[in-house]
């Protein structure tokens, strides 16, 4: 363990070295699961400066998750100072590639590079105007291939940007009174936003510019949103609220019509995820319950009571290689929780069916070529009598004639 931080300043980006303070650390408020390249999964955690001590600023965790125990590692691989005033993270969206995320805090969204190495990794810091001076961002989103990343506004103000030219594909300052949920379609093509207000609006990306509006009645409230993840269901699924009761709809993207609605939660729902199969649905709300939904049959697989005590879940994520979630609240920070659904199929239990398919085949074809009256015949019936191969008359060579004509 090092007790003092090194550090090398570019022209571009900074660079931070293994650092573990001895201090105590304000609990982590957000976070995010991180997908590398070799499928191996990492946790970042952002954490506020310390109130009672000016020279903790705020920070990034990462840590390693091991998959056998579902739990992270009891001491973060690295951390990373945030420098700068109004610095504390508030959320992450982290690239498809697994190798950089988006931080917002409260003056803006700022832009970290993870470099991977034998045994460790470390965090450089990019210099990114177009995120750094775009104010408080509540919703921050990645397309699926990585090539579009949208933010939403506390302002209502929504950009969709090219990634990672960053140019701008959409600027819209009133595209709502203030963000609420945001998420982009599977094929990248759609983007919904929620309001503050209840409305919900649909903005084609490739065009730049609005599709249609959720249609609601005039008591209802469009709150979180996500479309359907498994590539064959074109859904959109939105929590609704109504008269204090909440409701999850879905809609037909192809139409953009309601096709119908479930009551899961039960009660205000505060966030909500899709697994990143389409699977599963998870809902969070604001007394710190969660469940878990199976999307194919609309109905909870998983509760999770009192996991957040008494306190609004502000985030929930599905792990990327396990059924396995993620969940955080300004009070009791981030949770890993191991959900009570069946398991999906591994790789290496696949290869064992497929081998175990292939020595049946073997073992019946010996079975037949056994029990079989000859190699080229098939197994005799009970009633059919066995013939030679041979079922010509042997004849006399002596008593053919001599003109016989051939």
């Amino acid at each position: 363990m090092r007790g003092e931080l090194g550090a090398t300043r570019g022209e571009e980006e900074e660079e931070w070295e293994l650092l573990l303070p001895s201090e105590p650390r304000e609990r982590a408020t957000c976070a995010a699961w991180i997908r590398r390249r070799d499928s191996r999964v990492l946790v970042v955690m952002g954490r506020a400066s310390s109130s009672s001590s000016s020279s903790s600023p705020p920070s990034l965790d990462i840590f390693s998750f091991d998959p056998k125990t579902t739990s992270l590692s009891p001491e973060p691989l690295v951390r990373f100072p945030i420098p700068g005033e109004g610095a504390d993270p508030l959320q992450f969206a982290v690239h498809p590639s697994g190798d950089e995320f988006v931080c917002a805090t409260k003056n803006g969204c700022k832009l970290f590079k993870l470099v991977y190495q034998e045994f460790g990794v470390r965090i450089l810091s990019r210099e990114t105007p177009p995120l750094e001076s775009v104010g408080l961002q509540k919703c921050l989103a990645f397309s699926t291939d990585g090539t579009k990343f949208a933010m939403g506004g506390e302002d209502g103000h929504l950009r969709i940007l090219h990634w990672p030219s960053m140019n701008v594909c959409l600027d819209e300052p009133r595209a709502h009174k203030s963000f609420r949920d945001m998420d982009i379609s599977l094929d990248s093509e759609f983007l919904v936003s929620t309001s503050t207000d209840g409305s919900a609006r649909i903005w084609k990306i490739n065009d730049g510019a609005p599709l249609t509006n959720l249609t609601r009645n005039s008591n209802e409230k469009i709150e979180c949103c996500r479309f359907s993840r498994d590539g064959t269901k074109p859904f959109l699924f939105c929590t609704i609220e109504k008269n204090g009761k909440v409701v999850t709809a879905v809609w037909d993207i192809s139409t953009w019509n309601r096709i119908g609605y479930k009551r899961l939660l039960g009660k205000p729902v505060s966030v909500l995820s899709i697994s990143l199969d389409g699977k599963y649905l998870a809902l969070g709300s604001n007394d710190g319950d969660f469940c878990v939904a199976e999307v194919k049959k609309m109905e909870i697989s998983h509760w999770s009571k009192k996991i957040h005590l008494g306190t609004r879940i502000s985030s929930i994520e599905f792990c990327p290689t396990e059924r396995v979630v993620i969940s955080t609240s300004s009070q009791w920070g981030p949770m890993v929780t191991k959900l009570n659904v069946p398991g999906d199929w591994k790789e290496w239990q696949i290869y064992l069916v497929l081998l175990s398919l292939f020595l049946a085949s073997a073992i019946l074809c010996y079975i037949f070529y056994e029990n079989s009256d000859s190699f080229w015949n098939f197994p005799l019936g009970r009633h059919q009598p066995a013939k030679p191969w041979n079922t010509f008359k042997p004849i006399d060579p002596s008593q053919i004639p001599d003109d016989q004509d051939w």
